[in-house]
């Protein structure tokens, strides 16, 4: 196999998961001492654990103004909403596209325009399934402002989903990082909610697949028009 041909399938791993595969890992070379035909199905969880905690490199748009999505998944709402009030982004709705993961979506998240970190906002809550409207209220989130250089916010929020546990964001107030750079991670399915400066206006649709750092959101610059998938 050429090199080119193996990198289309081996995609570099995040250090959250080394711990997960380690363990996935021993569990397998027990259940072959066990049983072999219970070892393949450990060593076919080890590969998926590994695959779940992939972390490709991503080929960012450059054009300024241009917001990329946040997340791998796919455009599960796309709505007015009042953001959440930890936020800080006032109580009018804002805009919001929300990328559902699944389970076999790469699970790292990556900052859609670049910009300041101004609030960096932890809430607990319920492990609702993340495509439910109801879970950007109910379920367990971490939610981040991003200040842009013209002033304008906007928000986006990691939802935790059905499976998920956990939600990570290494990312801190007063950090500022380019359109595309890692910013977080949420473990084994959940969802991103982005919340639009006013009057921007999203470029996706309900059921289009997004890929995190690479496939445009919205325009900046542009801030005219009818909200794309509204009447879906």
């Amino acid at each position: 196999m050429s090199v080119s041909m193996l990198s289309t399938f081996v995609k570099p791993m995040h250090p959250e998961g080394r711990k997960f595969v380690a363990i996935a890992a021993a569990i397998t070379l027990a259940l072959f001492w066990l049983w072999e035909p219970l070892g393949w199905i450990g060593a076919g969880l080890t590969i998926w654990v590994y695959y779940f905690f992939r972390d490709p490199e991503r080929v960012t748009p450059n054009r300024p103004g241009l917001m990329v999505s946040p997340a791998d998944g796919v455009i599960s709402l796309l709505e007015p909403a009042v953001p959440p009030a930890e936020l800080g982004l006032g109580d009018q709705p804002m805009t919001r596209v929300s990328v559902f993961m699944s389970v076999f979506n790469c699970h790292v998240n990556r900052l859609p325009h670049e910009g300041t970190i101004t609030t960096v906002a932890y809430r607990p809550g319920k492990f609702l399934n993340a495509s439910l409207d109801k879970a950007s209220e109910d379920n367990e989130r971490n939610g981040l402002t991003v200040q842009i250089a013209d002033g304008r916010q906007y928000g986006v929020v990691q939802i935790a989903g059905l499976v998920a546990r956990r939600i990570l964001c290494w990312s801190q107030e007063g950090q500022t990082l380019g359109r595309g750079e890692r910013f977080g991670l949420i473990r084994f399915g959940s969802r991103l909610d982005i919340y639009l400066p006013e009057g921007v206006q999203p470029l996706v649709s309900i059921g289009q697949t997004m890929i995190a750092g690479e496939t445009v959101l919205a325009d900046l610059t542009a801030t005219t028009g009818v909200m794309a998938g509204a009447d879906e």
